[in-house]
C-alpha cells in the first residue's frame, strides 16, 4: 500500500527513485474505497485445490476483493463436482456485460495440444478479447500466459524433450518496474510444463517488457501496456506440495517422471519439500493488486472502456 507524505518532503523523491509508491495529501483525501471485483477463469481440473492457491495469495493486502469464479461452457469439468461448480461458478456468457478491477486466467494441463485443437479455445479468445475493454488488468498464469501471448501477440509455444519441473532461479530484469518491487535480485518460483514460450518472439516485441527470467526455465513474468496484460509463465501460487501430488500422479500414470529440480530435500521424494517461494509470490499479487488493479482501476466500474488497446 502507498505511504502518504506532504507533497515536499525530502525524503519523498528519495522513497520514489526506490520505486516504493509514496502519495501527497490531495490524492489521498480524493480516493474513493471499494472492494476491487477480481474475476477468476479457473481451466484447472482440480478446481478447488487452484481456488484455494489462488486465495491465499491474493489474502496477503489489506485491500478488500470481490471474488468471482469463472469456468468455460464449451468443456466438461471431469475432476470437479457438477454440484461445486452449478453453486460456486459462473460462465463467461452469466457475467460479460459487467466490468471487472482484474481477470485471472489460470493455466490448464493442454499444453501438448495446439491451442486451437483445445475444445474452449474458441470460448477463451472471447474472454480475452472482452477483457480488453472490461477489465483494468489481466493476469495470466502459465499455459494461460502462453495462451494470451500467442492470442495477443502471436507468439508460439516450443514442446520440450522432457518436462520442466521444479523450483528454479530467476533474475529480475527491470527493477523499476513496480510489479516487481520487494523482489530479491534472485528469486525462485516453481515450474510444472511441457512446453516454453519462444523467448526470441518475446524478447524482440517491442510491446512486451520482460520482469525476470532463469536461465533454465526461460522467461517466467512479462507484461506489455504498462501492465494491462501481465504474463507469468511459473506457477507461484502453488502450495508446499503441489509439485509432489503432480510427481506421484505421473509416478500412477507409469510416465516415470522427473524429480522435480531443486524441490526435495536430497532429491529425495520421500522428505518434505521445501517452501521457498512464498514471500516473493505474496509480492508478486499484492503488487499486481495494488500498482496495476487499485490504483488504476476507476472507482465507478461503468467508467471501464479501454477499447481495444493492443
Amino acid at each position: 500500500m502507498p505511504i502518504k507524505t506532504q507533497r515536499d518532503l525530502p525524503a519523498r523523491s528519495i522513497l520514489e527513485n526506490e520505486n516504493i509508491f509514496v502519495m501527497d495529501e490531495y490524492r489521498s483525501a480524493h480516493q474513493d474505497i471499494r472492494p476491487l471485483k477480481i474475476a477468476i477463469l479457473n481451466l484447472m481440473p482440480l478446481k478447488e485445490d487452484t481456488e484455494l492457491q489462488l486465495l491465499r495469495a491474493l489474502s496477503n493486502t489489506p485491500l478488500q476483493i470481490d471474488v468471482t469464479f469463472l469456468t468455460v461452457k464449451s468443456h466438461v469439468s471431469k475432476n470437479t463436482p457438477a454440484s461445486h461448480l452449478n453453486r460456486f461458478y459462473m460462465t463467461y456468457y452469466d457475467i460479460r456485460e459487467n466490468k471487472f478491477d482484474g481477470l485471472i486466467i489460470t493455466g490448464a494441463p493442454v499444453e501438448l495440444m495446439d491451442f486451437e485443437e483445445v475444445d474452449y479455445w474458441d470460448e477463451l479468445c472471447e474472454i480475452m478479447d472482452w477483457s480488453k475493454r472490461n477489465v483494468t488488468s489481466t493476469f495470466h498464469i502459465c499455459w494461460g500466459a502462453q495462451a494470451g501471448l500467442y492470442h495477443h501477440f502471436g507468439i508460439k509455444k516450443i514442446v520440450l524433450p522432457q518436462k520442466l519441473s521444479g523450483i528454479y532461479s530467476h533474475r529480475v530484469m527491470n527493477r523499476k518496474i513496480p510489479l516487481v518491487r520487494g523482489f530479491d535480485d534472485i528469486f525462485l518460483a516453481p515450474h510444472s510444463r511441457n512446453t516454453a514460450t519462444d523467448d526470441a518472439a518475446i524478447d524482440a516485441d517491442d510491446r512486451l517488457t520482460v520482469l525476470a527470467r532463469s536461465e533454465e526455465a526461460g522467461i517466467y513474468l512479462c507484461m506489455a501496456d504498462e501492465g494491462r496484460q501481465i504474463f507469468v509463465l511459473g506457477h507461484s501460487e502453488y502450495d508446499r506440495y503441489t509439485l509432489r501430488q503432480e510427481y506421484e500422479r505421473d509416478l500412477k500414470k507409469g510416465i516415470n517422471p522427473i524429480i522435480p529440480v531443486n524441490y526435495f530435500p536430497d532429491d529425495d521424494p520421500t522428505k518434505k519439500p521445501y517452501l521457498q517461494w512464498r514471500s516473493h509470490s505474496n509480492n508478486l499479487y499484492s503488487n499486481w493488486l495494488n500498482y496495476y488493479v487499485y490504483q488504476i482501476t476507476p472507482y465507478d466500474l461503468g467508467e471501464i472502456d479501454y477499447g481495444m488497446w493492443i
